[in-house]
């Protein structure tokens, strides 16, 4: 089922983050049970490459979203030939910044992404042959609001044809509200608010990164359907933490 298709079933769609980099551990984290997994170019060490050894790894286990490191639309078109369908794309502040990223992930006419169906995995390099004209459909384009001005411009934003949906970065947003280090802060939970409530009207999917899965399931009561609630990295080091508290006898232990 793609995402896309998961949304529509209404239902909260939880995810985790993959910032290790790692075909191996991304195949672990699929098989956890998330609804999804995001594959992070921005602020993991990710490189193409590393990028398609995850699409390979977690193939038919879940849906993958990915997250280029900027809207640039030569990264997009890379990603989508890599066989990535489901875009996070980070740092949008202006609706035609919303309409570059759109196009970059539509084929001419309609949009400016580059043709070379032979040489590119979303197509298991050539046999389907209806690719070229059915590409756009299957891709779900998330749009991420991390700052004021994104903040400013998100019914815009979220108005552009083409955008599925709009997810907040709490951590960008609260730095850039003047809040650095407190995405819980009240100013910036309002702006969250704002940021869903104002997807709902416009029609579109809204989410988030929860900074717990108790915080995740509050924001799904308000609206958010894409919800990402921890990451491999903290699953680790929270799991190795208390390993060694419980050994030594820091804490009581409770359970695996």
């Amino acid at each position: 089922m793609s995402l896309k298709q998961q949304l529509g079933s209404g239902e909260p769609q939880y995810g985790l983050w993959l910032g290790l980099a790692n075909a191996y551990t991304a195949e672990i984290c699929a098989g956890s049970g998330a609804d999804w997994v995001l594959v992070d170019g921005e602020h993991a060490p990710n490189t193409l490459t590393t990028v398609l050894g995850q699409l390979q790894s977690v193939r038919g286990l879940v849906e993958v979203v990915a997250r280029p490191p900027d809207h640039d639309p030569t990264r997009i078109k890379q990603y989508l030939d890599l066989g990535v369908r489901n875009l996070l794309v980070p740092m949008v502040e202006t609706p035609e910044q919303a309409i570059e990223v759109v196009a970059a992930t539509r084929y001419p006419p309609a949009g400016t992404r580059g043709v070379a169906s032979m040489l590119n995995r979303a197509t298991d390099f050539g046999p389907h042959a209806d690719y070229l004209r059915v590409a756009h459909e299957s891709i779900c384009l998330f749009m991420q609001i991390e700052s004021a001005a994104g903040l400013e411009s998100v019914r815009e934003i979220a108005s552009v044809p083409g955008v599925d949906g709009i997810f907040v970065g709490p951590a960008d947003l609260a730095a850039s509200l003047g809040h650095l280090g407190n995405p819980r802060h009240p100013a910036v939970r309002e702006a969250i608010d704002h940021v869903l409530e104002t997807a709902q009207t416009a029609g579109v999917h809204s989410g988030l990164y929860a900074s717990s899965p108790a915080d995740g399931r509050e924001w799904t009561t308000k609206g958010a359907a894409l919800v990402a609630v921890g990451s491999d990295v903290g699953v680790l080091q929270r799991g190795t933490q208390k390993l060694f508290q419980e050994v030594r006898g820091d804490i009581i232990p409770n359970g695996w």
